[in-house]
Parts: structure tokens; sequence; C-alpha cells
């Protein structure tokens, strides 16, 4: 008499677990990057809920998330992320989710994307498009008009105040940056990373990028012994006075690249690929634009 109440329970019981593996409605907007998160943010403001899965510090390269984290992908109403290969280590949680249906917004695809120059990569799309705040000005109407058109109850004159908003935030930051490097003379406007990372922000201002001492766009390349010989060379030819490199990577190469070629050079370290903690100098986007503007034009002009 007791096996029909039960088996009733158990056909209940598997009914909730399969709801709960559905993951019920899909809401909130999931960011990969910090970088985009931020800005994200700021065009969303109180209209929903905003979820970053890379922590300040971090490399966009290799990053990864936990089972939580990938979840929370699933789940979204609205995935955004770089796109052009840059989040390697989360590539297939992003793929697979694009593949359930979650809707998505690849941002790097949709700025007019630039093609590498260095050798060895010419001809692909290079993914770090931020460096240049114009295109990140286009990706702002790029994510509000997704979010409007994904996210169930967000106010869209709220959301494209906000994004008009800090558009206006862009422009004065690319207008400020434009007459920060305006006091460095056109010779000395040579750019040597730990990566390549700044292409965009190279045709946008006007500098030449001598090379990298990864000669690649991702930091998990390793650079042979011939391409720190080649790297040293062109840095004496060109008198560079400073290499910069990314501070979510060690700047080890760097320094054995110009201590091995006797080089008089400065290292200056950069925040171009993750945003800092609060008390890292660069915890939002514009203020790392600013930190990294202040950071390449005193070194090229002193």
């Amino acid at each position: 008499m007791t096996r029909i109440p039960l088996f009733a329970t158990l056909l209940t019981l598997v009914a909730v677990l399969l709801t709960g593996c559905d993951g019920g409605a899909r809401s909130g907007v999931v960011v990969t990057t910090n970088i985009l998160g931020d800005v994200t943010r700021q065009i969303v403001g109180a209209e929903a809920t905003v979820s970053v899965l890379m922590r300040p510090d971090a490399d966009p390269h290799s990053f990864g998330v936990s089972a939580r984290q990938a979840a929370r992908i699933e789940r979204a109403a609205l995935l955004v992320y770089n796109g052009l290969g840059l989040e390697e280590g989360v590539l297939r949680h992003v793929q697979a989710a694009r593949e359930a249906g979650v809707p998505s917004l690849a941002v790097g695809e949709r700025v007019d994307p630039l093609r590498y120059r260095a050798d060895g990569q010419s001809g692909q799309l290079d993914p770090h498009f931020w460096t240049d705040p114009r295109r990140m000005a286009r990706a702002v109407d790029l994510i509000a008009e997704r979010v409007i058109a994904e996210v169930e109850g967000v106010d869209a004159s709220a959301v494209r105040a906000n994004a008009a908003a800090y558009r206006r935030q862009l422009e004065e930051l690319d207008a400020w940056m434009a007459a920060r490097f305006a006091a460095i003379p056109p010779e000395r406007r040579k750019l040597v990373t730990n990566h390549h990372v700044f292409g965009y922000f190279a045709e946008r201002y006007g500098f030449t990028v001598v090379g990298a001492v990864i000669p690649s766009g991702t930091t998990l390349a390793s650079p042979s012994a011939s391409d720190l010989k080649s790297l040293s060379d062109a840095v004496r030819a060109a008198g560079v006075p400073a290499v910069f490199a990314d501070s979510s990577q060690p700047d080890r190469l760097a320094r054995v690249m110009a201590e091995q070629a006797g080089l008089r050079v400065r290292i200056v370290e950069l925040v171009s690929e993750s945003l800092t903690d609060a008390q890292g100098g660069a915890p939002t986007y514009t203020q790392m634009m600013r930190a990294n503007a202040t950071a390449i034009a005193d070194a090229l002009t002193h």
C-alpha cells in the first residue's frame, strides 16, 4: 500500500532534479575578462547583475573558471567575451555555451579588428582591441544593444543613457591620451613590449612596435634564444630607451634580454591585459589607460 505514494514521491523528485539541471530561466550578464567586465558594468548599471569571470591581475590568455562559474555561463541571459582567441583557458566553456543557445557577443570581432604585422603571426587577427579607446567606444554601443535585446526586465532608456555617458568618458580619455603623447617626438615613439599587445594603440597614436620579448600575441608562447637575440639587435638599432612589461606577467625575460645584450634600457611596468584590485592603481578601464599613457609618455620623453 505504501508503494504508490513512494513511487509518486520519486517521480516528483526526478521532475525537480530535471528542472534544476535545465537551470531555469536565464538571467544576468556574464563577462569573461575583467576589462570588458568593468565596461559592461558601466553600461548596465543597476539594471541587471553582471558577473565577471576573470579575477584582478590575472592573464586573459590562461585564466580558468570553476565549476560554479561554468554553470553561471550556461545560465546567462547574455555572455559577453573578447573573442579572437584571447580567452584560451575558457574557450571550450564559451563554445559550449554558444552551442547550448546562450546569447553571446564576441566583442572583438565587431570592432574592425586589425591583423598582426609581427613575423610569424602576420594575417592573424589581433584580440587586443581595448588598447584603442575609440574601438572600446564602439564596443559600448554593441554591448548596450545586446543587453537591451537579450536581458529581460532592463530599462532600455537607462541602459542607453549609461552607454552614452560612458562613451563620452572614453572620448575624453582618447583626447587626453592624444594630447599626452603629442609631447613625444615621432622618432621616440617606439615600443618594445613583453608580447604583442599594443598594435591597436600604436595605430591610433602613431607609435612603431619595434618588437616583443615573446614574439607572439599570447603569453603562453615562449621565445627562443634567437628570438631574444633578434629583438636585442632591433632594440639597439632603434635606440629604444625602455621595454614595457605587463604587470600580470613576470618581467624576467625582458631583463634577461637586456642584460645579455648589454643594453641600458628601463623595464617599465604597464597594466595592459588585466585590471588590478582597488589598491593596484588600475581597477577600472579608464584608470588603466591613463596609468599606461602616463608611464609610456614619461619613459619615452626622459
